[in-house]
């Protein structure tokens, strides 16, 4: 239930698509309308700095490749690593003034070519995948798709390219986007199912791909064997935006059938119907490691380093009790691994070196100090936490940036493995693309506090212009998951944006409470059959902090957030006085009555312990309607009308109910929009009309 952010916003109509259902309006005032210009004049203002997508270094560290903004949309660079002053445009175009959308690079095991997707030939309409021999020749097509396309990864012998494909598809995989209008066999007609699909690279002129893996298993994530004849990879039964969270682990050769070497709900012990994400089959091929534990979405990964036999066995742990949420991993010859992880507020790499037998039985694993520790957000491609690395992996490259300092590229050298593996490393940075750059927000800085037992860490962000003599209102913004995390990050963010409300005189608290990553899987499970209860104690404990150290105005505390974070601004508001507003994003009031509307019901089980038939009252105990008549916070909620993670009748029954008991309630519905917002006119109406209800009941100071 966890919504990523968006890299940047984009203007557009703010009326288009609307259906709303209101106890008032808040537009025909020339003072509104001016409000409203404001907000939307300073949300576009703070599209600071070039953006940087995807970063990707040669196998053999000579040269870089990366994504980054341009006057319109993005585009591919590479250069020399020693003269990344001396870029050139890597395209699939036919002309210098055409622009595409381009993504997904993957480098030639050789580092001649580099592989990538681009829609240049369809005018949008289909993404294809791409060759570049970066020779000065053009890019040359691969392949003739008819779907949704992604995460291409040459073979290690450099002969294929395979990639994630949903042939036919009408709309991305995943639970995030707008899910089909309901008609026919609900579960049975128009199931898109995403498989491996495999490209020739030396294919003399574009063709079909051939499919890898069979048309009765969804495919999340995959890996190639290091003899390329071979696939590691995490499935599921369709369909697929439900079952990411009872996948099994599959290996399987190329032309064979698949089969099933770690069921997370057949093995006994920690990893029992939990998750499990990022295979990597070891350089000998006798063992996958992979990362292990709760997770409450596909994509956004957390939990232990795992490593199994590649023939199936027993799974054993890495990285026990580490208080720490390891994310992504990449092996470093048969004895080493790194894997990056989230360390309360900062993202760290950190080598493993592997005791024991090198198949995944009986092997014990040492962590040296971190490589290096980065106060702020990194990453290289989709992959949540991911870094690109050598083949030597004497480099790792990521783009890095923070809420104070915008987004470069940075490269970090390994200290020596030998002796002790605790070498001193040299992080560097690369670029500086965003040179002078400075934020249109407040600072941020990171905050601790105690609530039960738990340590629990979050962002602060204070207003633009802050002045100690002036007291101030605070907005507390709760992330969706629950198993996510807030990290400091460059920019405005997605929707309900902490940049925006800051940058119009509000403090921002923004809480990892329990059931977040960054302090090992306990803490990540501590929510469990508990939502509503122990992360409200930590997030209301996270405001006394603020209001013991920070001129805040008590009277003046606001609550939003989405998904999860929607959830929990409803039921808080049922809970508690204490916030004077609140605006709920695609949030969840009922969990007895959602348990039958979502399109993603198996990721409650590990949460609840049951399903909703078999213990109605552990769904009830967390949900806002049980409480309803205690409500009296005035509450603006917005939803997509085709959500399929936080169905929207979730947020017409909190509404109706809030409506009824006479407290102050709007809803604004989307339409065509999912759980991710795609049209950027709506994006945008978001954040103003959040600011507007803000504004109405807690104003900022003069």
């Amino acid at each position: 239930m966890f919504l990523p952010s968006l890299r940047k916003s984009l203007p557009a109509s703010l009326a288009a698509g609307l259906f709303l259902c209101s106890a008032f309006t808040l537009v025909g005032q020339d003072s509104q309308a001016a409000s409203h210009d404001h907000t939307v004049q300073v949300l576009r203002s703070l599209n600071r700095g070039r953006y940087l997508g995807q970063v990707a270094v040669s196998p053999d560290g000579k040269r870089l490749a990366w994504i980054q903004g341009a006057h319109e949309g993005a585009e591919i660079r590479v250069a020399p690593l020693d003269n990344l002053g001396k870029s050139e445009r890597i395209t699939a175009a036919t002309t210098p003034d055409q622009r595409c959308s381009e993504s997904d690079l993957t480098w030639s095991p050789n580092s001649a070519a580099l592989a990538f997707l681009s829609d240049c030939l369809s005018s949008g309409d289909q993404t294809d995948l791409y060759l570049s021999h970066l020779n000065n020749s053009p890019a040359r097509r691969l392949t003739m798709l008819r779907g949704y396309v992604g995460a291409p990864a040459f073979s290690p012998d450099g002969k294929a390219i395979a990639f994630l494909y949903v042939e036919g598809a009408t709309r991305p995989a995943g639970a995030l986007a707008a899910m089909k209008p309901p008609s026919g066999i609900i579960g049975e007609d128009g199931v898109e199912i995403q498989r491996v699909a495999v490209a020739k690279a030396d294919a003399p002129e574009a063709a079909e791909p051939t499919f890898a893996t069979p048309a009765n298993l969804h495919v999340y994530e995959f890996d190639w064997s290091p003899d390329s004849k071979s696939l590691a990879y995490v499935a599921a039964d369709p369909p697929g935006e439900n079952n990411w969270w009872v996948a099994k682990l599959y290996s399987q050769r190329l032309g064979g059938e698949p089969k099933a070497i770690l069921a997370p709900a057949d093995v006994p012990g920690p990893l029992h119907s939990l998750q499990i994400a990022v295979p990597r089959w070891s350089p000998d091929g006798k063992a996958i490691a992979f990362i292990g534990g709760l997770m409450s979405d596909q994509g956004v990964t957390g939990g232990d380093v795992w490593m199994v036999s590649a023939t199936g066995g027993e799974p054993h742990n890495l990285t026990r009790q580490r208080p720490s949420s390891p994310a992504w991993i990449v092996w470093d010859g048969n004895r080493n691994l790194f894997f990056s992880e989230i360390a309360g507020a900062n993202c760290q790499l950190v080598r493993l070196r592997l005791e024991g037998d090198g198949a995944g039985n009986n092997v014990s694993a040492i962590a040296d100090k971190p490589v290096f520790s980065f106060p702020g957000s990194v990453g290289a491609d989709p992959l949540e936490l991911s870094l690109s690395a050598t083949a030597d992996r004497s480099l790792f490259v990521f783009h890095g940036g923070s809420v104070n300092h915008p987004p470069e590229i940075y490269g970090a050298r390994p200290g020596d493995p030998a002796g002790s593996g605790n070498g001193p490393a040299i992080l560097t940075q690369l670029t500086h693309l965003n040179e002078g750059v400075e934020p249109a927000w407040g600072k941020s800085m990171s905050l601790d506090w105690t609530s039960d037992s738990f340590h629990v860490q979050g962002w602060l962000m204070f207003p633009k212009d802050y002045d100690r003599s002036k007291k101030y209102p605070l907005i507390v913004e709760v992330h969706g998951g629950p198993a996510a995390v807030v990290l400091s990050n460059w920019g405005p963010g997605w929707g309900l944006s902490p940049a925006v409300f800051s940058a119009l005189g509000y403090f921002v608290l923004q809480p990892n409470p329990r059931g977040s990553y960054g302090q090992g899987e306990a803490f990540t499970q501590g929510n469990r059959k508990d939502f509503g209860y122990g992360d409200l104690r930590d997030i209301l404990a996270g405001v006394d902090t603020v209001l013991a150290k920070y001129p805040v105005d008590p009277g003046r505390v606001g609550l939003t957030g989405w998904s999860y974070g929607g959830f929990m601004t409803m039921f808080a508001v049922t809970q508690t006085s204490r916030f004077k507003a609140a605006v709920a994003g695609a949030g969840i009031s009922d969990w007895l009555s959602y348990y039958g509307q979502n399109s993603i019901d198996q990721w409650m089980i590990p949460y609840f312990g049951a399903s909703v038939y078999d213990d109605p009252q552990v769904y009830a105990k967390s949900s806002a309607i049980t409480f309803i008549k205690q409500a009296r916070t005035p509450t603006l909620t917005v939803v997509g009308d085709r959500d399929g993670e936080c169905p929207a009748p979730q947020s017409f029954e909190f509404w109706h109910a809030l409506r009824d008991q006479h407290v102050p309630a709007q809803l604004v519905v989307y339409s065509n929009e999912g759980h991710g917002f795609a049209d950027p006119g709506h994006r945008e109406d978001v954040v103003v009309r959040a600011v507007d209800w803000f504004a109405r009941y807690m104003p900022p100071a003069p």
